[in-house]
């Protein structure tokens, strides 16, 4: 056999045997029955189930104080003290600042002696009146000399008023040279020093005080947001009974929540056109003043009770391409099911479901990634030994202990 027959005959036997290993494969495959199918994707849920819960609308808001006074002279003079320390506690009629009495000292003891003038002018004209009342009865005066005395006699308890005004303007001004404190509170710094002018009525104050035990905490609120809750009340869906109406709650800027508890004063009757919301006021106690004017804190306001709540962990909800809430459940054929809902607010890490679940539906909190509207899922227990699971907040579902 020469080489060229060597060569085909070696080529006819590989060809014989790749033939029979492909007939074998064929064979395997053909048992199998098709090609590998691959799991259903595993996917941990929370059963939905009615809760009561309280509801409750967080505002962001102000402090402002509960009285606020701004301290200005009454008369016009040289400041000779000040009699506070500034940021310290007053009460009302104490001396703040002293402006140099003697300018009115002087004006109120001519004013004492004009008085005293007018007083004794008066007993004698009163005196003859009398006398000349008897005389013209008999004639022995004319009529016009009884008018005449009559007349001075009025001049002269009209003198006798205005000195007494004069004397009374005369003891105000002095008094007023001594500023005191309109209300207790807490003093701010001083805008004056002693030896400066004072003038009455001046548009700078001197000072103010503050009231800070209580405080008002001024929020405003959406008029959309009073809508709604208005249209919950009237449908049933919250409830409002005696232990939580006008409850409010403070949390300071830090995050801390304020120990004491407030109420509402009253809300606002006006919208505002600028911002479309109204004030909501409410009232704080404050003996340690740890709440100060201008202070930025968040309010919460309780609404009412939701007997029927249905509340899911933020993750098992997301957003479809036009913003809208959308959840992936697992249906009764453990299929993917995605499902248009509507999300009314945030209640810690959960969201509070108005429409689109029921009790009993499953949503997936876990592989949501992975699955597909349709596809075969796998329930699983949730991870709880994670820290960010929803297992370390939600109970495993039912169905999840079963497996």
């Amino acid at each position: 056999m020469n080489t060229r027959q060597y060569g085909n005959c070696l080529m006819a036997a590989l060809g014989v045997l790749l033939a029979g290993l492909v007939l074998t494969g064929c064979g395997k495959f053909g048992k199998a029955g098709g090609p590998p199918q691959r799991p259903a994707p595993e996917v941990a849920v929370v059963t939905v189930q009615p809760e009561r819960i309280s509801i409750a609308a967080e505002l962001a808001g102000r402090v402002s104080a509960f009285l606020i006074a701004e301290v200005r002279p009454q008369v016009s003079g040289i400041i000779q003290r000040r009699l506070f320390d500034e940021g310290a506690d007053v009460k009302a009629g104490d001396l703040l600042y002293q402006i140099d009495p003697a300018f009115y000292e002087a004006a109120h003891a001519s004013a004492k002696a004009s008085l005293a003038r007018a007083e004794a002018n008066v007993p004698p004209i009163q005196l003859k009146a009398e006398r000349y009342k008897e005389l013209v009865d008999i004639k022995a005066v004319s009529q016009q000399n009884y008018d005449d005395i009559t007349a001075a006699l009025k001049q002269s308890e009209a003198e006798l008023g205005i000195a007494r005004a004069a004397m009374e303007t005369a003891r105000i001004n002095l008094a007023y040279t001594g500023i005191t404190a309109p209300i207790s509170g807490r003093i701010g710094k001083s805008a004056v020093t002693i030896g400066a002018l004072a003038t009455a009525h001046q548009a700078v104050p001197f000072t103010t005080i503050q009231q800070l035990d209580p405080v008002y905490v001024d929020a405003p609120q959406s008029s959309a947001n009073l809508l709604r809750l208005k249209r919950n009340m009237a449908s049933g869906n919250l409830k409002r009974g005696d232990e939580y109406q006008a409850k409010v709650r403070l949390i300071l800027e830090d995050g801390t929540p304020y120990p004491l508890e407030g109420t509402l004063k009253f809300s606002d009757v006006t919208v505002d056109p600028s911002t479309s919301s109204f004030i909501f006021r409410t009232i704080f106690p404050n003996p340690d003043h740890t709440l100060l004017p201008g202070m930025y804190v968040r309010a919460v306001i309780e609404e009412g009770l939701n007997e029927q709540a249905l509340l899911v962990p933020q993750q098992g909800i997301s957003r479809d391409p036009k913003g809208n809430a959308v959840a992936m459940l697992v249906n009764g054929s453990d299929k993917a099911e995605q499902r248009a809902v509507k999300v009314d607010r945030a209640i810690g890490n959960k969201w509070l479901v108005t429409d689109g679940l029921k009790p009993g539906d499953r949503v997936i909190i876990e592989g949501i990634q992975k699955v597909k509207p349709g596809a075969t899922v796998k329930v699983v227990p949730l991870d709880a030994g994670r820290k960010d699971s929803p297992g370390a907040v939600q109970k495993t579902p039912p169905a999840a202990e079963a497996k």
